[in-house]
């Protein structure tokens, strides 16, 4: 009990600190240099430049709505790591909205704006995910994409941030887009860094009672190979399989929801490939 007290001070520390990274990227790169980099945070700064309204109020608002969404589609568990981001996050905003008047960056060259607002807001998603949190907003929609499509949070963010992305370019104009998909891709690939480890390839070690399904499932489907160890489990004694497969890691998700689909009861661990050589 008091390792997993620990385990969980450890993850809302990772959510909290992620929310105030994700907030400074917002306030001192994104919003005084009219960067819409997706989410609701980009949604805002295009509903301010129209009406003048706050943007605390508007992803407060915002996140409301798409709560409910959340608890439609993807659940109660889901929604309840959805609803305290939703506060905290522009909570934070409100908090830090005043510090660019301080530390300003909008005479900067946009291309270093881009890097760091990108690389901030990428840790920072990137903790919030880590510990199974989300900041409300677009996550949500990010999640429902990463769990149908069966790809990473990462490469869900360009679909469903695409269009808020697009939009701003409208308003903002075309050179501003160009800055936004760099810093778009940068917090796709720092939020997978951070989430799934900076290793190109990930190893499953896998026992399931669907042994059969899901060596189909890696080598048909993922076109990957399978060893098979005898195992023996030490509280039952009982004689087990373990299978075996190492993975490139943008393909995790893939096997991860794959396994999870043929047997919910799976146990597995991945672990980190730094370097895989012959086989296939």
């Amino acid at each position: 009990m008091k390792v997993k007290y620990k385990y969980k001070i450890k993850e809302i520390i990772e959510f909290v600190i992620g929310c105030l990274f994700v907030a400074l990227a917002f306030n001192l790169f994104m919003s005084p240099n009219n960067l819409v980099a997706g989410g609701v945070s980009g949604f805002s700064l295009i509903l301010k430049y129209f009406f003048g309204l706050n943007s605390s109020l508007i992803i407060s608002i915002s996140n409301i709505i798409l709560i409910i969404l959340s608890f439609i589609v993807l659940g109660k568990e889901k929604t309840k790591t959805t609803i305290l981001g939703s506060i905290l996050f522009p909570l934070f905003v409100s908090m830090t909205e005043h510090l660019s008047t301080y530390i300003s960056f909008k005479e900067s060259e946009l291309l270093l704006v881009a890097i760091f607002g990108g690389v901030l807001q990428g840790i920072g998603a990137g903790l919030i995910f880590k510990a199974g949190y989300s900041t409300g907003g677009t996550d949500i929609l990010n999640m429902i994409v990463s769990k149908i499509f069966k790809m990473s949070l990462g490469n869900s963010m360009f679909f469903t941030d695409g269009l808020i992305i697009v939009a701003g370019a409208f308003v903002f104009g075309f050179n501003n887009l160009m800055y936004s998909l760099i810093i778009l891709y940068i917090i796709a690939t720092m939020t997978d860094k951070v989430v799934l480890g900076i290793s190109d390839s990930k190893a499953f070690y896998i026992i399931t009672e669907e042994e059969k399904r899901v060596k189909e499932f890696v080598i048909k489907e993922l076109h990957h190979g399978v060893t098979e160890f005898s195992a023996k489990g030490g509280y039952n004694n009982k004689k087990q399989t373990v299978l075996m497969s190492v993975v490139p890691t943008r393909e995790y998700y893939k096997l991860k929801e794959g396994i999870h689909g043929i047997d919910k009861n799976a146990f597995f661990v991945v672990t980190d490939s730094y370097e895989v050589k012959g086989g296939e």
